[in-house]
């Protein structure tokens, strides 16, 4: 029995000493990234910009390790979190835990001071849509009961056609619906494919120009563009982190950072 054991500690000995050793992590560099990468949504110190984000500030560094390693290898789900975590080395992993571990556990209700920043957005409503841009799709959001219509203004929808990128001055802009339920409170199909739209719920729109996204960390940059959701009333809604739709449209920097291009294409080649 004791030889037994000793030969599995000698294996043992011999397997671990092949593995790799982690390098010890660097505080200061956290701190570093964190400015870069984390600021925008978890704030600098860990003290998040808004109530639908968590604190990070005083969490034990071997939970925050663990979930930006399943963030980056894909086995935790969140659209924003896996853009971000992808672009993250093992070293920035153990860096960031690091930082945000040795600060100062964050208030309830504590928001960074930088979310004033992110708010402020360039997009302004675009008031007669209706009449000067162009309707190119329809999408049902099964999980959310809704249905948007799509919108593109003439640079944008001139750039597509053209197979170029879309310019400064381009302007997406969605309307969104809920759907009518029938009587099990499903959605009820219309004779086009897609949900009968019900009440108006609120707009979205992304825009772009000339040095919008000079200010934004360059993690989250999405070259110009700038993001904005608007009430029913037409009016900016209070609170909206641009950071949040910033780290979803990121990984489209080969489509202008645009969900529906190929749509829009296809619709330009028509007009």
């Amino acid at each position: 029995m004791i030889t037994r054991f000793l030969f599995a500690l000698s294996t043992a000995s011999i397997i671990f000493a092949c593995l790799p050793i982690a390098n010890a992590a660097d505080v200061e560099a956290g701190k570093a990234k964190a400015v870069i990468v984390c600021a925008a949504c978890h704030g600098a110190a860990g003290v998040s910009v808004s109530d639908t984000i968590p604190n990070l500030a005083g969490q034990k560094a071997r939970y925050i390790e663990a979930q930006l390693r399943a963030l980056k290898a894909g086995t935790r789900k969140n659209d924003i979190m896996n853009a971000v975590a992808g672009q993250l080395s093992v070293d920035d992993i153990n860096n960031l835990a690091a930082h945000f571990s040795a600060q100062a556990s964050a208030a309830g209700g504590a928001k960074s001071e930088l979310l004033p920043n992110l708010v402020k957005t360039g997009v302004s409503f675009p008031e007669n849509y209706k009449t000067s841009f162009t309707k190119y799709h329809t999408i049902n959001f099964p999980q959310t009961g809704q249905v948007r219509y799509y919108y593109a203004n003439n640079a944008a929808l001139q750039a597509a056609k053209a197979g170029k990128p879309l310019p400064d001055g381009s302007v997406l802009f969605a309307e969104v619906y809920s759907a009518k339920l029938d009587a099990e409170k499903k959605p009820v199909m219309g004779g086009d494919g897609f949900f009968a739209a019900d009440q108006l719920l609120f707009y979205t729109a992304m825009a772009r120009g000339a040095g919008w996204g000079k200010e934004i960390p360059d993690m989250l940059r999405n070259e110009n563009w700038n993001y904005a959701v608007f009430t029913t009333a037409k009016q900016h809604r209070p609170g909206v982190n641009q950071a949040e739709c910033l780290a979803c449209h990121k990984p489209l920097d080969k489509s202008s950072y645009t969900f529906t291009l190929k749509v829009l294409a296809d619709v330009a080649k028509t007009k």
